[in-house]
């Protein structure tokens, strides 16, 4: 076996650990897979995974931030981790391109945020608690603002501190009220409304 074939076999095996502790926390993984004509290694989109079978709706992940168990997106809680985004939408893949269903919006929405946030997490740390908006000028996600909170943490004999980061849209004026409040104060008011940890805005803001 050559050193690229190890390298290979040890990623894989990473892999395979790192969706057995995703599923773990989000509940068994749907066998399709979103992936990307270019592949997000040498600069195209992520490929996008998804659980229908935890909370009620959708969580859509990434598996390609956390390359090995200590290498990939790392902040002061994770050693690696995956970002994750969740909608109370159910899963329908056949209408994730078709903006004119629910799930195809929210589909859409969720994979134009998490693809810049997962190339600005290789050069910034993204730790739970912290906000971020959109400068307005992005397309497709100019102006919109999000709170990050850990969702799950995994560490055995294989993972040291692996986690997942959940991405939380959210509006301006509770981005506003974290920054002024704090980040667990404003999280405390969207898990009492049941909101937590949706993305879906077909709601009134909370404060």
């Amino acid at each position: 076996m050559t050193s690229d074939d190890t390298v290979e076999q040890t990623e894989l095996d990473w892999y395979e650990r790192k969706s057995f502790m995703m599923q773990e926390s989000l509940g068994k993984e749907h066998d399709k897979v979103m992936h990307a004509l270019i592949p997000y290694a040498i600069g195209g989109a992520l490929d996008l995974y998804y659980f229908p079978n935890g909370i009620p709706g959708t969580a859509i992940a990434t598996k390609e931030l956390s390359v090995l168990p200590n290498e990939g997106s790392t902040n002061r809680i994770y050693r690696t981790y995956e970002l994750v985004m969740f909608t109370r939408n159910a899963l329908d893949l056949d209408a994730a391109q078709d903006e004119r269903t629910a799930f195809g919006r929210a589909h859409r929405n969720i994979a134009a945020i998490l693809n810049p946030i997962a190339r600005y997490s290789e050069q910034a740390t993204l730790n739970p608690g912290d906000t971020c908006e959109f400068p307005e000028e992005m397309e497709r996600v100019g102006g919109k603002c999000i709170i990050f909170d850990g969702y799950a943490c995994h560490s055995d004999d294989v993972a040291d501190d692996f986690g997942l980061l959940a991405v939380v849209e959210i509006f301006r004026s509770e981005l506003e009220f974290a920054r002024q409040q704090g980040s667990e104060s404003l999280i405390e008011l969207l898990e009492g409304q049941g909101i937590w940890p949706y993305s879906d805005l077909d709601r009134e803001p909370i404060v």
